[in-house]
């Protein structure tokens, strides 16, 4: 019996699963790493932090499994996305890579809007211009470091997100590659051709040789080689954004079918088929994956903190001892007794994109009590999500779920505020991890593994459903309410 082996490198953890042809985790591994801060508003990861890492959760998923390696017949990658990697021929990175959370390169991002250039990189990239996005982020290193760009132009060092370099060092340097995904993600990749488009990399200063190879979501690429911790000739069969594969790990397949992964932050995104559709509402269009010759597209709303707000909370006001706490914390009052707070605790993202707002916590009474501000954090994370999902109906339709996973759905309370706001039901899958396993079932199609997106739809277990029991007057205060609080950012 044969193995599909998904990696999920992720912001603070990496995550590495063992599937088997009925679609199961057979096996699982997990390591934190650390991210490091050297300056404010700087974020950064070092190359070698992340290989051991992956490392270490490989080696711990084959452990926990007691497959012998050599049953692993196919691999995928799923990474954070934006992050900004330059490495080089050995695959190891020259410069901490430079976390997508980072606002560094905020004053070129304010420079290309001064340029108006801002609509121009929108309608070639379907993203805003942020230093959320990959090609600020080169280009800030290209200014600021010495001879790099001649380097990146003479080969000697390569630029790529998180898949890239995870490619090139699973290959043993053959590889220098990215997914669509991916690549749609740097603000350099022309969203109707899917390759690097000329104008954008001229805007950014990018030398145009130091870009990877764009390829598609799934497909056998290379083989592995030289690792310490897996056999040699395992097909690398599958690359994509995290948040992406989440999309594919929860099958949503068709046109409207829409996720929303709580995570660190909260990022949502529906499938609009191959339809490229522009928002006007503060969204961005991207690539949602490439299975075969044509890619499918998504709107996606990126809400930069959810789970991190509980987290905010337990580390800065010590209200709660760990976040599994602030469930009953919160359900200790009934509501929220108007306190609002908006967690734009490193910026907002859709659909406002304000990079330096500030987090609010509006409301205080002398009759607020720790529960009422608990209820209010959760209320937050849910309320920012509503209005990117008000924006995506808008721009294009209205879904009639929304799927949900990541560690906070785990929370009901906050899933059933987030029935109440929207009026539709969330739906929780019997897997938290639908990022491992929607790039799992990619590198499964690639290779035969698995045969279909029917038989895909068969793994995907619904374990509980979130239903709005509250009438929609309610729901409307408290859009109103939060829109009020936005003003203070």
């Amino acid at each position: 019996m044969g193995y599909i082996l998904a990696i999920d490198q992720g912001t603070t953890t990496t995550t590495a699963l063992l599937i088997n042809k009925k679609g199961k985790i057979v096996g699982s591994g997990s390591k934190n790493y650390p991210q490091h801060y050297p300056q404010a508003g700087y974020v950064e990861h070092h190359s070698a932090d992340i290989k051991q890492s992956v490392k270490q959760s490989v080696s711990q998923a084959i452990e926990s499994s007691g497959i012998n390696p050599h049953q692993i017949v196919a691999l995928g990658i799923t990474n954070q996305r934006e992050t900004t990697c330059i490495f080089d021929n050995n695959s190891d990175g020259v410069y901490p890579f430079i976390v997508w959370q980072c606002k560094r390169s905020l004053p070129i991002c304010q420079r290309l809007k001064q340029q108006k250039l801002d609509e121009r990189i929108h309608q070639k990239t379907g993203l805003r211009v942020d230093p959320y996005f990959s090609a600020s982020k080169l280009t800030w290193l290209i200014e600021n470091i010495d001879g790099l760009k001649e380097k990146l132009t003479n080969k000697s060092l390569k630029f790529g997100t998180i898949d890239s370099f995870l490619a090139h060092w699973f290959s043993g340097g053959e590889l220098h590659i990215s997914d669509v995904s991916n690549a749609s993600r740097t603000m350099l990749m022309d969203i109707r051709s899917c390759q690097w488009n000329d104008e954008c990399v001229e805007i950014f200063d990018v030398p145009k040789n130091c870009l990877p190879r764009i390829v598609p979501s799934a497909g056998i690429y290379g083989k592995t080689k030289g690792l310490s911790f897996l056999p040699d000739g395992i097909p690398i069969a599958a690359l994509a954004g995290d948040q992406q594969a989440s999309l594919f790990g929860q099958t949503c397949f068709e046109k409207g079918d829409t996720k929303a992964t709580f995570g660190t932050g909260c990022f949502i995104l529906m499938n609009t088929g191959n339809e490229i559709i522009f928002s006007k509402h503060g969204l961005i269009t991207t690539i949602a994956y490439q299975i075969g010759d044509n890619p499918t597209y998504c709107l996606e709303g990126s809400a930069f903190i959810a789970g991190a707000a509980i987290q905010f909370l337990k580390d800065t006001f010590s209200l709660i001892k760990n976040e599994e706490e602030i469930e009953s914390l919160a359900e200790t009052v009934l509501d929220s007794d108007g306190v609002i707070f908006v967690p734009a605790l490193c910026g907002l993202g859709a659909p406002y994109w304000l990079p330096d707002a500030r987090g609010v916590l509006s409301g205080l009474s002398r009759g607020t009590t720790k529960g009422h501000i608990a209820r209010a954090v959760l209320e937050g994370i849910a309320l920012q999500n509503t209005e990117i999902m008000l924006a995506m109906t808008d721009d294009a339709f209205r879904p009639t779920v929304l799927k949900v996973d990541g560690g906070a759905s785990q929370n009901n309370l906050l899933m059933q505020i987030q029935a109440e706001l929207l009026g539709i039901n969330c739906i929780r899958s019997e897997s938290a991890q639908k990022t491992a396993q929607g790039i799992a079932y990619m590198a499964g199609l690639a290779t035969g593994f698995f045969g279909s997106l029917e038989e895909l739809k068969t793994f995907n277990i619904t374990t509980k459903e979130f239903s709005p029991k509250k009438d929609v007057v309610w729901a409307k205060d408290k859009i109103k309410g939060y829109k009020r609080a936005l003003m203070k950012v």
